[in-house]
């Protein structure tokens, strides 16, 4: 599915219906080549701009799931330290090794119900849009310390089916047994996920 097509499945009618599609599961992911990235950035921000438009009307809200991650250790304390980002940056700076603190915390609920909290609020904000899309990128950022099957895993109790679709912008592509990141890294696939390809 190019791009175009993309647009194209956004805008139809019956694809923005919350009730059509799989039945309990609303995610969407739309896989892309690495070398896309930056130009899928622009057509995210573009989309949403043409969405929102009065032919289409629809409320899209955008989130990079690494500035998502970013806020939420900033704003979370740790310690005598107000912020656990500052001072996992200045631990680094001083050569110590942060990963397994930053996978265990983009790991943990307290990630995903802050995702979770994002969208809530920004849906709860009647604006006379329809609530349609919730556009979610930034898995090449984030890696590796959050895997696209471990968020969509994690992040399935907190979805509302009834409320939005989530369109995931995968930076990789399919393969027989999942999706494969930056082309390269092996992904288990979440299993009741949908890949908008073509057939």
């Amino acid at each position: 599915m190019t791009i175009e097509e993309l647009y194209t499945k956004l805008e139809d009618k019956g694809f923005q219906d919350t009730e059509t599609g799989s039945l309990f599961y609303n995610v969407y992911v739309y896989q892309y080549s690495v070398a896309e990235e930056y130009a899928i950035r622009k057509q995210i921000d573009s989309y949403k701009q043409r969405l929102r438009r009065p032919n289409n009307n629809l409320d899209i809200l955008t989130l990079n799931v690494f500035e998502e991650f970013c806020a939420y250790l900033g704003q979370k304390k740790f310690g005598n330290n107000p912020s656990m980002l500052h001072y996992l940056i200045n631990k680094e700076k001083e050569g110590a090794s942060v990963q397994d603190t930053l996978i265990r915390n983009a790991c943990n609920d307290g990630f995903f119900t802050w995702i979770d909290s994002a969208i809530q609020n920004h849906f709860s904000n009647y604006n006379g849009l329809k609530k349609a899309y919730v556009f979610l990128y930034g898995f090449g950022q984030i890696f590796p310390y959050l895997r696209t099957n471990t968020f969509l895993s994690n992040f399935e109790r907190y979805n509302q089916t009834e409320t939005y679709k989530l369109i995931v912008f995968y930076p990789g592509q399919a393969t027989e047994t999942g999706f494969s990141l930056f082309d390269v890294l092996e992904d288990n696939h979440t299993y009741r996920s949908i890949k908008l390809i073509n057939p």
